[in-house]
């Protein structure tokens, strides 16, 4: 029984460990989007032209 006990306290320090990682990579920007703002620089035009179109 004592073996279980063990288990479950590894398994929450694990979980702390990983959600303590998570919020350090969020707020240092790792998740930032830095792809589609220069995608989104091509498609711009496409955009414009389709809304004239449709007025």
């Amino acid at each position: 029984m004592s073996i279980i006990y063990f288990l479950i306290t590894i398994s929450i320090f694990i979980a702390i460990v990983f959600l303590i990682t998570f919020i350090l990579a969020v707020r240092s920007g790792q998740f930032d989007d830095d792809y589609t703002p220069s995608v989104r620089m091509l498609f711009d035009d496409e955009l414009k032209k389709t809304k004239t179109k449709t007025k």
